[in-house]
């Protein structure tokens, strides 16, 4: 690595020792959990905050104090050419935590409904992508099965094909726990993931469409169909689950979208999924779905600390493309001299550009007055980088590609701060697709599941040795998942020492 400054500092960090993790079951990646059939409850809804996972105070054993080291790692930090194209999403993150049922976007007009306010107003035509992630969460009482769906409207006066291209929906019970994983798994049959969203995006980087989801619907002039009608089932109180989903469509004309969340009705003690009537009479009828998400902090205050907000809304951007290269004019990407490095910004955000001031964060067409104001994270956007690497020497150099999680900053400070060891909170998870020239000529493409903790530095994806001159292309893949922290970066770096042949990353083989 390029030289480095140490700061020493303390941070408290929890360790479970043999006895503790006696206590918690066995979970296999297989689980399947039935949907909970129980009478009808209300809980009662609150404000609530992010997702979180945390041991009952009497669980927790002594804590010991680590001696942590901040490392300052000196290199450039570049924003990332290209920029999103102009797909519009739409976009249900808020509520993320639904306790009370009703509408969690709506681009139907609000002409006509009893809550004008709770519809946006937009109409989809052609390529257009909807991103939704929820979580369900009872705190007392027999759970109800919460069901969310994705209704769609014709609008027109003629037919309406809306295809499927491609899409994913997956709960983190049963479908994608939340298991620990090595920083990286090779993964050449998609099998490999840790939490929905991971799943989620696994499937799209292979281009997949989930079985259950059609080809394609055709919509009459007016009507409404429902997209999905799917559970986000809870076994017991306290207790939640999440669902994740991403959809890539395509339509012929004009349509409305709407995102709802709705309780099983129970019929003789027994639940049953949700009407298309049913779904319509919330369309019209029923307001904004709670507990409403923390408001966020309005650009350019002059607070210390930021709410970014949950977003629900139409975004405009479903991938970013771009080729990087010493400058416009460029073919190129000239390496790194030996020891040195250079990185680009990934789902850079506002207050988070790492000193580039790119805030690469989707725009938002319409929103909701106490959601976010952009796109943070940019979940489910895919980023297309190629890499025309260069090596300028006479002698031959050995690079390296790696994906890094450094510690969110706005300042240029001349390089990227890190943790040694990072910290004990996962920043993300997620599939990488890497496409190169091996150094014997070979064309390699490779997925790897990469779970990355805050302030960590990261092992090589990749590792080449360039012979002097040469040029090698090499094209990178992700969609950026849920459940992730921005940002990242992507960095290349040349060793100081020339290895002798293309290496891969110390990663771990999974079947499931």
């Amino acid at each position: 690595m390029p030289n480095e400054s140490v700061r020493t500092s303390f941070i408290q960090t929890t360790r479970l020792n043999p006895l503790m993790l006696s206590l918690f079951p066995f979970v296999t990646l297989a689980q399947a959990v039935p949907p909970p059939l129980f009478p009808p409850s209300n809980p009662a809804p609150t404000r609530v905050p992010s997702q979180e996972l945390v041991l009952p105070r009497e669980t927790l054993p002594t804590q010991e104090t680590l001696q942590v080291q901040e490392i300052f790692q000196p290199q450039e930090v570049r924003p990332l050419p290209g920029q999103l194209d102009t797909v519009p999403v739409l976009n249900s993150n808020s509520p993320e935590i639904v306790q009370s049922e009703g509408i969690l976007i709506s681009t139907f007009p609000p002409t006509g409904k009893d809550v004008p306010s709770a519809h946006l107003n937009y109409a989809f035509q052609g390529r257009f992508d909807i991103f939704s992630h929820h979580i369900a969460r009872v705190s007392s009482g027999q759970p109800r099965t919460l069901f969310h769906g994705i209704l769609l409207n014709n609008p027109t006066s003629q037919p309406i094909r809306v295809e499927v291209l491609q899409g994913a929906s997956y709960t983190t019970r049963p479908d994608a726990l939340f298991v620990s994983l090595p920083s990286y798994v090779e993964d050449p049959q998609g099998r490999v993931y840790a939490g929905p969203g991971s799943r989620v995006v696994n499937d799209l980087l292979r281009g997949r469409r989930q079985g259950f989801l059609p080809r394609e619907i055709i919509l009459q002039p007016g009507e409404n169909q429902m997209l999905y009608n799917l559970p986000i089932p809870v076994a017991g109180a306290p207790g939640s689950n999440g669902r994740s989903t991403l959809l890539r469509l395509r339509s012929t004309g004009s349509v409305y979208a709407a995102s709802l969340a709705m309780y099983a009705p129970v019929k003789d003690g027994r639940e049953r999924p949700p009407t298309l009537e049913e779904w319509q009479t919330m369309l019209f009828r029923g307001g904004l779905a709670g507990p409403r998400d923390i408001p966020p902090t309005p650009p350019g205050s002059n607070v210390v600390k930021v709410f970014y907000g949950r977003v629900a809304g139409v975004a405009v951007g479903s991938q970013w493309e771009a080729k990087l290269t010493d400058s416009p004019k460029s073919e190129v990407l000239t390496i790194p001299k030996r020891g040195r490095a250079f990185s680009y910004g990934l789902s850079t955000l506002y207050r988070g550009t790492l000193g580039t001031g790119q805030i690469q964060s989707a725009k938002l067409l319409a929103r909701y007055p106490d959601t976010a104001y952009q796109a943070h994270g940019n979940y489910g956007i895919q980023y297309s980088l190629t890499l025309p690497l260069h090596n300028p020497a006479k002698q031959s150099q050995t690079i390296t590609v790696a994906i890094q999680t450094p510690l969110k900053d706005d300042r240029n400070k001349g390089g990227l701060l890190f943790y040694n060891p990072p910290e004990n909170r996962v920043f993300f998870r997620g599939p990488v697709r890497i496409r190169y020239t091996d150094d014997s000529g070979s064309t390699q493409t490779r997925f790897i599941h990469v779970t990355q903790y805050r302030g960590q530095q990261g092992e090589p994806l990749l590792t080449l040795t360039l012979p002097g001159g040469a040029r090698r292309l090499v094209q990178v893949d992700l969609l950026y998942p849920p459940d992730s922290t921005p940002p990242q970066v992507l960095t290349v770096q040349t060793l100081e020492q020339t290895v002798g042949a293309t290496t891969s990353p110390t990663s771990t083989s999974i079947s499931r």
